[in-house]
């Protein structure tokens, strides 16, 4: 277990365990009101959100998360205080300094205990950490290697340098890095800004969107920019990220789910539970074949998935050619059900099990891949989130069959602007937009 482990759950499993804790002591010590404790968890969550009590990665410092948890904790004081004040609550003002003393204590002591056990699971196991590569040779990046090197706890693998420098020791040149940051499954580039040249940082900022690398640059502390990035910091080491992904993180990332589970299955009972057998029954009388179309296509960080539809065409032996206007394998009602977009309503089920999600960036064919891949900017950027039944640049009027280079260009951009810039409501906005234009018809739905 390397990469990831279980990460993904450790955000929302600490917001479970605070908040259980949270309860039983407002049980214990202030109210057994159900209403009010609720109240109290909904004040934990609002005020962890504008602190990003939450927001604590492998590089943070402990200092800076007992910094958090004290602000967390003022802030919700007084939410709390405020609340008893208005409902003029008879609570014993013993009781609620001791719910606050023992709420505070006891976060610290666990969240310390969790700072450091953390660590030393890494370093006893040797799981869930990161290999990374450090491109160029200077004082910033050696200190960074040094860091790697002497703090296991963090999760870093460091597995080498490479410069054009040979009198420097080395694991090889810069173009020799690309075949082995592929052979060896690295996982974060760290690029030293001072020793590239801008052709050089664009060749790496296109490899790692083509190849779903994490891309990081060590700016010259002179010039430092930060436009477009975001900076951190390993130990002293200032750290420029290129891309900041709303649903790496694992609060977004569990809300985006829980709604796909919630909405595809409303669909799937209410709608599709009808419409399976009424719609089957007609797909078969025009045509031999089976109800549904099966095709493999890329999802998320290009893993194959079977991506389903109602069968729309004529059996077929050329299932990899994308549909054309007046397709000739596109039966009567195949025309009817494209052009309503019923034909993708089967991928609901996708949703349910976790290969799709209900809204983002369409899954193309692997055809259109291997064809896009390495001439379209950023086109491979698509795969770092799952892919959608629907999606912006479906709405924004980029869908269906690509005609020319601005479709694909455009859609690539649509993708990536909604991938940066994800939020539930851009979700239900474009659920909306979508359900809007299949009434008010879409001229590219054949």
């Amino acid at each position: 277990m390397r990469k990831g482990g279980y990460s993904i759950i450790i955000k929302p499993l600490l917001y479970i365990i605070d908040l259980t804790f949270i309860s039983f002591l407002s049980l214990l010590l202030l109210t057994d009101n159900i209403k009010s404790i609720l109240f109290f968890n909904f004040f934990w969550i609002i005020t962890s959100v504008f602190v990003s009590f939450y927001n604590v990665y492998r590089f943070t410092k402990i200092v800076e998360v007992l910094t958090r948890l004290t602000k967390q904790n003022f802030l919700f004081i007084l939410l709390v205080f405020t609340y008893l004040f208005i409902n003029k609550s008879n609570v014993d003002p013993k009781n609620v300094l001791s719910f606050f003393f023992w709420l505070y204590f006891s976060l610290i002591l666990w969240r310390v205990l969790l700072y450091f056990l953390f660590r030393r699971y890494r370093i006893i196991t040797g799981s869930n950490y990161k290999q990374v590569v450090i491109i160029g040779v200077n004082n910033s990046t050696k200190k960074l290697e040094k860091f790697f090197n002497n703090h296991p706890g963090f999760g870093y693998k460091f597995m080498g340098f490479f410069t054009d420098d040979n009198a420097i020791e080395r694991k090889g040149a810069v173009l020799e890095s690309y075949d082995f940051i592929i052979k060896n499954e690295i996982d974060e580039v760290y690029c030293s800004v001072k020793e590239l040249t801008n052709k050089q940082i664009k060749d790496f900022i296109n490899f790692c969107d083509i190849n779903m690398k994490s891309l990081k640059f060590i700016p010259d502390n002179k010039e430092l920019f930060t436009k477009n990035l975001y900076l951190n910091y390993l130990d002293i080491t200032p750290i420029l990220s290129l891309r900041k992904i709303p649903l790496e993180d694992s609060i977004n990332s569990v809300v985006k789910r829980l709604f796909d589970i919630v909405f595809s299955t409303l669909i799937i009972v209410f709608v599709l539970s009808w419409l399976i057998p009424i719609l089957g029954l007609i797909i078969v009388l025009e045509s031999k074949g089976p109800i549904f179309f099966r095709q493999d296509r890329p999802g998320i960080k290009e893993e194959g998935f079977g991506c389903y539809k109602f069968r729309s065409m004529a059996v077929n032996t050329s299932s990899e050619k994308s549909a054309t206007r007046n397709d000739a394998r596109v039966t009567r009602v195949g025309k009817f059900i494209r052009r309503t977009s019923i034909d993708e309503l089967p991928q609901f089920f996708n949703v349910l099990f976790g290969s799709m999600s209900v809204v983002g960036p369409r899954p193309h064919l692997w055809r259109q891949n291997e064809m896009y891949g390495t001439k379209v900017p950023k086109y491979m950027v698509r795969h770092y989130v799952k892919p959608g039944v629907t999606g912006l640049a479906q709405v924004r009027g980029y869908r269906g069959e690509i005609e020319t280079k601005e479709d694909i260009i455009n859609r690539t951009k649509y993708d990536i602007f909604y991938i940066e810039n994800w939020s539930i409501l851009l979700d239900i906005n474009i659920i909306i937009q979508t359900v809007v234009n299949v009434f008010k018809g879409e001229e590219k739905a054949y």
